[in-house]
């Protein structure tokens, strides 16, 4: 919800501070560089304390700031508090589908941490709906508010979410990050290709949707109106992965959303009525964030307990050095009068690479057991 939520804000912020299109990349890629530090550090502590006590932590620590930026002064005072949420909010990320993954029964897993992905999208439907109908009346610092209101979760977890049962059968908590080089290789390979490659697409293109649609002349309620269409084709795509994940297997159904998503970037890019990008921008969300759910389904199954927090901590951090590029980037091409048919196939082109990558290193982890 609150990554959805920068993404509307960006529109509002740039008409009331003024903000040049680089400066309003900056601010989504400051975001995702304290996301790409909290995944490395937050994968390493739930290896070494434990998967609860990192992801109550990190919680608190993201829902404080993300708060906190309702309040923000201007451009720097924002910059700061997003990157403090992004440390939160990136360390919190992989060890939520770790800890979901180690409670889920083996038969279940794939769609089980799928399922849970799905209420990404959830979020940002309600950040579509809070955009559309609170910041027109209210302002975007009421829908920040309002968008912080989550932090209160901390308390029920602290009461009732146990300590995932594997960590706690596990005695060495010696941490071999050297194993992620050499006797897990392909698959450190493979996941962190894939995650640069869909954090790369995912967050240069979503932040900017309700950007693009008002530089395509649509006005700002008209954008948050689409967006909010578009984004609902979310949730179907997280239920299809669900299904396929345990009927062709992680790696496929990965590399088959993946690889058509990137087919629909193009779409998009080049769609010109609002018909074609309402359907191209709804299928992009479909197979995008199916993708998404297959890959969190599919990252943690490829390391052992003991380095399985760090390992799937490291391949999401890797993954959000795209993240900070793709919108930053974006303000940048954008501000050289590139046009957006260009920009989106640069996004295909990077997903493409990605999905053939995997083919080549991934395993398939369906029936793997550690």
């Amino acid at each position: 919800m609150d990554v959805g939520l920068l993404s509307f804000i960006l529109v509002a912020l740039r008409k009331e501070w003024g903000l040049t299109a680089q400066e309003a990349g900056l601010l989504g890629s400051v975001n995702l560089i304290g996301m790409t530090i909290g995944a490395a550090f937050g994968g390493y502590l739930a290896d070494k304390i434990g998967r609860r006590p990192v992801f109550l932590l990190t919680l608190v620590f993201f829902g404080v700031f993300s708060f906190g930026s309702a309040f923000a002064s201007g451009f720097g005072s924002m910059l700061i508090l997003r990157f403090l949420m992004g440390l939160g909010l990136g360390a919190e990320l992989p060890v939520a589908a770790t800890l979901v993954n180690e409670f889920a029964p083996p038969d279940k897993k794939g769609r089980i941490v799928v399922l849970l992905e799905s209420f990404w999208a959830v979020g940002w439907i309600i950040a579509a709906v809070l955009s559309y109908f609170v910041i027109p009346p209210l302002g975007w610092r009421a829908a920040v508010m309002i968008g912080a209101i989550p932090v209160l979760f901390a308390f029920w977890v602290r009461r009732a979410v146990p300590e995932s049962p594997q960590f706690g059968r596990t005695n060495n908590r010696q941490i071999k990050l050297k194993a992620l080089f050499t006797t897990y290789k392909r698959e450190t390979i493979a996941l962190w290709a894939v995650w640069f490659a869909i954090a790369f697409s995912y967050y240069g293109m979503f932040l900017w949707l309700p950007s693009v649609l008002v530089d395509k002349g649509f006005s700002m309620i008209q954008s948050f109106r689409y967006v909010l269409l578009m984004t609902l084709s979310q949730l179907p795509g997280y239920f299809a992965a669900a299904y396929f994940v345990e009927k062709w297997g992680r790696k496929t159904t990965l590399s088959l959303f993946l690889i058509s998503s990137g087919g629909m970037a193009i779409g998009f890019g080049l769609s010109q009525s609002i018909s074609m990008l309402l359907i191209t921008g709804s299928l992009l969300s479909f197979f995008n964030l199916g993708a998404w759910g297959a890959l969190y389904a599919y990252t943690p199954e490829n390391y052992p307990t003991e380095i399985r927090g760090v390992g799937s901590g490291f391949a999401a951090g890797f993954g959000r050095i795209g993240s900070v590029i793709a919108p930053f980037l974006v303000g940048a091409l954008v501000q050289k009068d590139l046009d957006y048919a260009s920009i989106f196939s640069i996004f295909a082109a990077v997903i493409v690479l990605g999905s053939g990558i995997l083919i080549i290193f991934g395993k398939e982890t369906k029936v793997r057991r550690f």
